[in-house]
C-alpha cells in the first residue's frame, strides 16, 4: 500500500477540513503573547503561508520590475547562485543518511536549495523554466525518498530538511506540474515521525542534552508540515512546544537569562551562547523560520512571552559585532544520565560568523513593528546584507541551514 493509499485509509486522521476551531479558541488563539494561553490552528491556512506571504511575492516581484535597492541587489544574489538554475538536475535517492557511515545528506540540501532558489525565481520573474525545475526536483524526491537516518543527527537532518523543503513546496503548490499529494505524503510519513519522536523521546537522552537547534528545526518541520498539509494538529504541536516544550527549542529554555545593558536594551542569553556562535547563529535563523511561519498563519510567536526572542537576537547580534554581553554560567544535565556540565563564558568561537538570518528579523521588528532593533539592524545593514543563501557561505551543511535571501523577500 502507497503512502498516500495507508493515509486515504486512515479514518481517525486529522485534516483541516475535520476540525474547526471554535470562536473563543481562536480568540485566544490571536492574542496569545503571554504564558499558558492556549493554541488553536487558524480556521483556514493562508497560502503562500509560511517563509513568504504574498505581499512578500508580490512587493519584491513590483520591486525588482522597477529595479530598485535594495530588491534587485537581493534579485542579483539568486540569479548569480548557481542551484537558482533552471538546468538543475535532481539527485533523489531512497535512502539519506546523515551521521555515522555512508553520510548522503548533501544531496538532499543541495536539492531543496536548488527548489527552492528556483521556486523564487518563478514567483518574482515570472520564468516558467524556473517553475519546472522547482517541481521535478520536488516530485523527484517525493516518490523516491522512503527513509532519513544514521545517528543521533538523524533528527537534524528531519528536522532541517523537513520545513526547507514543505518551504519550497509551499512556493510552488498552484503551479500544475507539481505533484501536491506526494509531497505531502512525503512529509507526514518520512519526516514528521521523526521529528515527533525526538520533540517526544529526545532519542532517550536527557531532556537538557540536546541544544536547542535540534529542538527548533524539528519545531519548525512540524510547523511547516501543519501548513502544508493544512494539518491543525502538527500546527498546533508546533506552536504549543514553542511556549512550553520540555525541551531547550522552547522559548524560555533557549532564552533562560535575561538583562538591560548599559544603553536600556532588553537582552537575552541564548541557550547555545556559551557553545560556539556559529550555532547560535544558527538558532537565530531556525527560531526566526519558526516565528515567520507563525506570523503568516496569524499567530505572533515573535512577540511572545514580552518579546522574549528578540531579546535573545539583540543579545546575539551585539556580541558578533564585536562587543560584550554579561553571561549567567549555564548548567544542564547531559547523556541519558543527565551528568552535569557548564559554561562559564560566552564562547568566541565562530564570531561573527556570517549567516542569512538577520533580514527576515530586522524587517520584522524594525518596519513590520517599528521598535528600536540596534544591534540586530547593525548585523543586518553593517555585516550581512545583501542576504544570499545556500551555496553562498560554503559547501558544508552550515551553508544550507537557512534558506536566505531575506533582502529580497523582506525588505520594506
Amino acid at each position: 500500500m502507497s503512502r498516500r493509499e495507508q493515509r486515504q485509509a486512515d479514518p481517525g486522521r486529522l485534516s483541516r477540513r475535520d476540525v474547526l476551531k471554535s470562536a473563543a479558541a481562536l480568540a485566544v488563539a490571536a492574542s496569545a503573547t503571554a504564558p499558558g494561553v492556549a493554541d488553536a490552528a487558524p480556521s483556514a491556512f493562508t497560502h503562500p503561508g509560511m517563509l513568504h506571504n504574498a505581499g512578500d511575492i508580490n512587493r519584491a516581484k513590483v520591486r525588482v520590475a522597477a529595479g530598485t535597492d535594495p530588491w534587485l541587489s537581493g534579485w542579483n544574489r539568486l540569479t548569480a547562485n548557481s542551484h537558482s538554475r533552471s538546468t538543475w538536475t535532481n539527485r533523489a535517492t531512497a535512502t539519506i543518511i546523515r551521521g555515522g557511515d555512508g553520510q548522503n545528506y548533501g544531496l538532499l540540501y543541495n536539492d531543496i536549495a536548488a527548489a527552492y532558489q528556483n521556486a523564487l525565481r518563478w514567483k518574482v520573474g515570472g520564468t516558467e523554466a524556473n517553475a519546472a525545475c522547482a517541481a521535478a526536483i520536488l516530485n523527484a524526491w517525493s516518490t523516491t525518498l522512503t527513509t532519513v537516518t544514521g545517528n543521533a543527527d538523524r533528527f537534524l537532518a528531519a528536522g532541517l530538511y523537513g520545513w526547507q523543503f514543505a518551504n519550497a513546496c509551499e512556493l510552488v503548490r498552484d503551479y500544475d506540474g507539481f505533484d501536491l499529494a506526494a509531497a505531502q505524503e512525503l512529509l507526514a510519513d518520512v519526516f514528521y515521525p521523526l521529528n515527533n519522536s525526538f520533540l517526544t523521546n529526545h532519542n532517550d537522552a536527557c531532556i537538557t542534552n540536546y541544544w536547542a537547534n535540534w529542538d527548533l528545526c524539528n519545531m519548525a518541520s512540524i510547523l511547516a508540515i501543519g501548513i502544508l498539509n493544512e494539518d491543525s494538529a502538527k500546527y498546533d504541536q508546533a506552536v504549543a512546544y514553542f511556549k512550553s516544550g520540555a525541551g531547550n527549542g522552547s522559548i524560555e529554555h533557549a532564552v533562560p537569562y535575561l538583562y538591560t545593558d548599559s544603553d536600556g536594551y532588553a537582552l537575552g542569553q541564548w541557550q547555545e551562547s556559551g557553545r560556539d556562535q556559529g550555532h547560535t547563529v544558527m538558532g537565530m535563523g531556525q527560531m526566526g523560520a519558526v516565528c515567520e511561519m507563525a506570523w503568516n498563519q496569524g499567530d505572533d510567536l515573535y512577540s511572545y512571552d514580552d518579546r522574549r526572542f528578540m531579546k535573545a537576537a539583540q543579545y546575539v547580534a551585539k556580541y558578533n559585532l564585536g562587543d560584550g554581553v554579561p553571561f549567567t554560567t549555564y548548567t544542564w544535565g547531559t547523556g541519558q544520565s543527565c551528568a552535569q556540565s557548564s559554561q562559564t563564558v560566552v564562547s568566541d568561537g565562530s564570531r561573527g560568523q556570517i549567516r542569512p538570518v538577520w533580514a527576515m528579523l530586522h524587517f520584522h521588528y524594525n518596519r513590520r513593528l517599528y521598535l528600536d532593533d540596534k544591534y540586530i539592524s547593525a548585523m543586518y545593514y553593517d555585516l550581512v546584507a545583501p542576504e544570499g543563501g545556500g551555496g553562498d557561505y560554503g559547501s558544508d551543511s552550515g551553508g544550507y541551514d537557512q534558506l536566505g535571501f531575506g533582502t529580497l523577500m523582506y525588505a520594506k
